[in-house]
């Protein structure tokens, strides 16, 4: 059985992650754009402080706690929860393709590579119910896109990723699958469980403070990329299952809900969904 991972924990495997692995022309932003910014971040703080009368005892507890944060390790966790997802519709809000939505903190790269068809590594007896997932990836014309890479990686039955919760294989439910001469590609897994994000830290604070759910619906994450297009950066989730409808991290679009049905072979259940990548 798997140990209860802690927040402190999974935290610091995050960090230690988007250290290694900064995205690129994060750090290339002129002096009038930073001035920009920080000066409407501040003015929009400012303006909250005064609105609301915020005193040095409110000021001191958020000061505690946006240190505490840090020790904790837990500022991925906070900005992937609350702001990754507006960040992710300004930088796709020209797409044509497929729908994007957040990364999330557990994405782990260099996952085992399969061609076509694969299942995804798992523990002897996986438990969860088996998902048969498929698709093709295509331009935006339609033309199929041979050899494109699909990565997934998703929570167990029991809501923990491997890499970052203790006892677990460490590519437990995790793999890239290049696509046929078709652009298709199918991936055997089980179907992932509903989880709350770690409360035992900082943000699980916030959340009893705010008097919030920590819950985020079941889903699959998945990065597709093609040579000459676009890579999108994705969560596909499951209608009718919890917290589809209030997804802490406000990361659930219409179109990235699936409707399994059951499997033709009658064990578990099966989906197709299709991948549509905008031209580079």
């Amino acid at each position: 059985m798997t140990e209860t991972a802690t927040a402190a924990a999974s935290g610091a495997a995050a960090t230690e992650r988007f250290r290694s692995r900064q995205r690129t022309g994060s750090g290339d932003a002129g002096t009038e754009r930073v001035d920009t910014l920080v000066t409407e971040v501040l003015a929009a703080v400012h303006d909250v402080i005064r609105r609301h009368r915020v005193g040095y005892a409110e000021y001191d507890a958020l000061k505690s706690w946006m240190i505490q944060v840090g020790l904790d390790g837990e500022w991925p966790l906070f900005l992937d929860v609350w702001l990754e997802h507006v960040v992710e519709e300004v930088a796709s809000e020209h797409r044509l393709g497929s729908k994007g939505t957040i990364e999330g903190p557990y994405y782990v790269p260099g996952s085992p590579l399969f061609t076509g068809e694969a299942t995804l590594p798992m523990r002897e007896g996986e438990p969860g119910v088996p998902l048969l997932f498929r698709g093709r990836v295509t331009a935006v014309d339609g033309t199929p896109l041979t050899g494109a890479r699909v990565e997934m990686w998703h929570a167990d039955a029991e809501g923990f990723y491997s890499q970052f919760a203790p006892g677990l294989p460490e590519w437990n439910l995790r793999g890239t699958v290049a696509t046929d001469e078709r652009g298709g590609f199918a991936v055997r897994t089980v179907e992932p469980a509903p989880y709350q994000i770690p409360t035992d830290g900082s943000c699980g604070r916030l959340i009893a403070a705010a008097g919030w759910h920590a819950w985020r619906p079941a889903h699959l994450h998945l990065k597709v990329s093609a040579p000459g297009h676009q890579p999108i950066t994705t969560q596909l989730y499951f209608r009718g299952t919890s917290h589809v409808e209030d997804d802490i991290a406000s990361a659930v679009k219409p179109e990235l809900i699936l409707s399994p049905v059951s499997a033709a072979n009658g064990t578990g259940r099966e989906v197709t969904y299709d991948f549509v990548l905008d031209p580079a």
